[in-house]
């Protein structure tokens, strides 16, 4: 209150002096001082000035602009600078609040004079950047209606300036973000990381008027130079390097860029090491700027100049820029010309900092349930049992053959059909051998004739040729009602038809041993496994195991192993071995030729084991065959 009732006295006995005017002279002044306003703060105190001066006892005046943090911060104060207004923030935050015009009346505490206080919100392109506030006498000629409308247009004038200010600052962004590009085109342009650096800082050393600029890279040990500009190479253990390096290890520990003189936004910088960089040689200003990949800084530049002029802000954040654009580019160089060994360090140290760093709890997370899973896989223990893949054969199969070259002239039975023993599966035809059995009959009874004549005439001679003769044609009757009678081919057993099918050759011909049909028993079956050649040394005779057939998948039927085979056949690029197994049961309608996967038992191993093994045996032999 002390402070209002003393600004009230001071502007009492200002207005009673003087009705609160400014001449024609100072007016002008103020105009062209507006005008030729070289920067924000002058534009900003000339612009208060006149709005002070259009508006009639007016006792003073705020302008508050926000800063890029966010605060607001006041620009300008009239009549005096140094004078204490902070009586006015009140409405200066209700009209930020409010985003409108407000008037708040004050009631004088020590004479008749009331005031208010106009606060006017500066708004840019729907952004809150500022407020004025003025300090009113509220006299007779007072209207709030012109107070506002001169407020209004007035910060038609400032909301200009903001926005040339602001396209000015983006026409610098603009330009600093060319010219990085161009320097990062110059990193591009070469494949290897030496020529890459040394081009880039001769690049930089060009544009930025450096004595000399240094490039490093961060190792296990600190910084270690790797370029220096106008240089193809240098003396690495020299005082100079080191000094240099010494200063790059001093950035880089910072995180942050540090200046030697101090430059705008690096005033809690450590330069000690840059000092004594300065104080070493001819330079005077010296500058270091990190390089930065994906994985945080990786590197530091450093620039020196001769002449005393240190660089500016600008040019600081040019160098950031581009460290941030060229730090990718110069560590996928980097780790391109890394040995093996190398990059296996390398992504052994990330991926220990990424588990137990403090970061990345979701790597964390599933890395602990891998091991609890290995120890899981590791300690556990399961059945082991070999797949193969099976199928169902007869114990023993019959064939039925053609019994002389012939011809089919009926087929009664297919295959899938049951037939019991003596059925006729199939007729061969027996025209030809009806009539070859008649004759020889015919042959025999003319034969017999001609005996009985040379005995009537007792001609034993005669007699001894036609006996023979006679015994010739009986054989060959026989031989005739023989084939006449195996022209029927009938079931050895009982059984099921496992192949022959004739109905699609009726007529055609067929030779003697032919295999027309195969019939295997009902009762009696057996499992024939093909085991892969890496598994078959787990096999043995007398294991258990069980079959699961394509035709009854959800039930199984036990077998144990009877025979082993050492003859392997291919199938898909991989040797197979046939094992055959018993049935131990027999309940389910089974029919031979039936496929599906059997299961043989060895015993329990580790689950780790039994779910690897395929891999640890390739790799074994793999390791075998390349050792001498």
């Amino acid at each position: 209150m002390d402070t209002v009732d003393q600004f009230e006295k001071d502007a009492t006995r200002d207005r009673t002096a003087d009705s609160g005017k400014v001449s024609a002279a100072d007016d002008a002044a103020l105009w062209a001082s507006l005008a030729t306003a070289d920067n924000l703060a002058t534009f900003c105190s000339c612009w208060l000035a006149l709005q002070c001066s259009q508006i009639q006892q007016t006792g003073a005046g705020l302008l508050l602009l926000q800063s890029p943090e966010g605060s607001y911060r006041p620009a300008a104060i009239w009549p005096d600078a140094e004078k204490d207004v902070s009586y006015l923030s009140p409405g200066a935050e209700q009209a930020i609040r409010e985003r409108r015009g407000v008037v708040r009346s004050i009631t004088a505490s020590t004479g008749p004079i009331a005031r208010v206080h106009v606060a006017f919100p500066i708004d840019v392109q729907g952004n809150a950047v500022g407020v004025v506030v003025l300090d009113v006498v509220s006299h007779a000629n007072f209207d709030l209606k012109t107070v506002f409308r001169q407020l209004q247009w007035g910060t038609g004038w400032l909301e200009a300036a903001l926005l040339r200010q602001r396209a000015v600052g983006e026409i610098g962004l603009l330009a600093r973000a060319n010219a990085t590009l161009d320097m990062l085109a110059v990193v591009e342009e070469h494949s290897r990381l030496q020529t890459a650096a040394l081009a880039l800082t001769n690049e930089v050393a060009a544009r930025f008027g450096c004595e000399r600029v240094s490039l490093g890279f961060h190792e296990r040990r600190g910084i270690r130079m790797r370029a220096m500009s106008h240089s193809a190479w240098f003396q690495r253990k020299s005082e100079l390097v080191g000094t240099l390096e010494n200063a790059m290890d001093e950035a880089f520990d910072q995180r942050q860029p540090v200046s030697y003189p101090v430059v705008t936004g690096t005033e809690r910088r450590i330069a000690v090491a840059h000092k004594e960089l300065a104080n070493s040689g001819r330079v005077r200003s010296v500058l270091s700027v990190l390089l930065s990949a994906a994985n945080g800084p990786i590197g530091v530049m450093t620039l020196e100049r001769q002449v005393n002029d240190p660089f500016n802000p600008e040019a600081v954040q040019t160098l950031q820029l581009l460290g941030a654009l060229a730090g990718p580019v110069l560590e996928l160089q980097r780790g391109s010309e890394r040995w093996i060994t190398g990059r296996i360090a390398t992504n052994a140290r990330s991926t220990v900092t990424a588990i137990f760093g403090p970061r990345r709890p979701a790597l964390k997370l599933a890395v602990v349930f891998a091991l609890a899973l290995f120890g899981f896989l590791a300690f556990a223990n399961t059945e082991f049992r070999v797949s193969a893949k099976s199928v169902l054969e007869g114990s023993i199969q019959r064939a039925a053959v053609a019994p002389f070259d012939g011809f089919i002239a009926r087929a009664n039975v297919r295959p899938g059909d049951i037939v019991q023993q003596g059925d006729v599966l199939a007729t061969l035809d027996d025209r030809d051998l009806v009539l070859e059995s008649t004759r020889w009959e015919m042959e025999v009874r003319k034969l017999q004739q001609k005996h009985r004549d040379a005995q009537a005439k007792h001609d034993r001679l005669n007699m001894q040729v036609l006996q023979a003769q006679i015994d010739q044609a009986e054989a060959q009757a026989s031989l005739a009602k023989d084939k006449l009678a195996r022209s029927r081919i009938v079931a050895a057993v009982d059984g099921f038809v496992v192949s022959g099918d004739l109905s699609q050759m009726l007529g055609a011909p067929v030779q003697q041993g032919k295999v027309l049909f195969e019939v295997a028993p009902l009762s009696s079956y057996r499992v024939v496994l093909h085991v892969d050649e890496e598994d078959i040394r787990h096999i043995a005779i007398g294991q258990k195991g069980t079959l699961a057939l394509t035709g009854a998948a959800g039930q199984t039927v036990p077998f144990s192993v009877a025979r082993l085979t050492s003859v392997a056949t291919a199938e898909d690029g991989r040797n197979f071995f046939r094992v055959e197994a018993d049935l131990l049961s027999n309940d389910l309608p089974l029919r031979p030729g039936m496929e599906g996967i059997g299961k043989i038992e060895i015993g329990e191993r580790r689950l780790l084991w039994v779910l690897g093994r395929n891999l640890i045996e390739r790799t074994r032999l793999l390791i075998w065959a390349w050792i001498p």
